[in-house]
């Protein structure tokens, strides 16, 4: 049986408006979001577009380093071993 997905019923509705050449939406209040960009992305299956907040990047090697430490070493035991990358083989520059 081929079953088309329950679409719910929006909570609330934005207004639609040009601005420039592109095509805006006005959100309701309670569905602002903090900065200046969202994530675009389309269901694939419903072709509904979805608007999220963007995630920020910290930028910083130290807060990378902090979040690593946090992971426990037997959540990393194993991590990637099976994969087989072979060898880099590299021209010899003065032959």
């Amino acid at each position: 049986m081929n079953e088309k997905p329950r679409i719910p019923k929006p909570t609330a509705v934005g207004k639609l408006f040009k601005n420039g050449r592109s095509q805006a939406v006005r959100l309701p209040a309670e569905f602002r979001f903090e900065g200046t960009e969202v994530d675009i992305r389309r269901d694939p299956e419903t072709g509904d577009v979805i608007l999220s907040e963007k995630r920020r990047r910290t930028g910083s090697l130290d807060e990378f380093f902090r979040l690593r430490a946090l992971i426990p070493p037997e959540e990393l035991e194993g991590f990637m071993e099976d994969r087989d990358q072979g060898g880099q083989i590299r021209d010899d520059p003065f032959e």
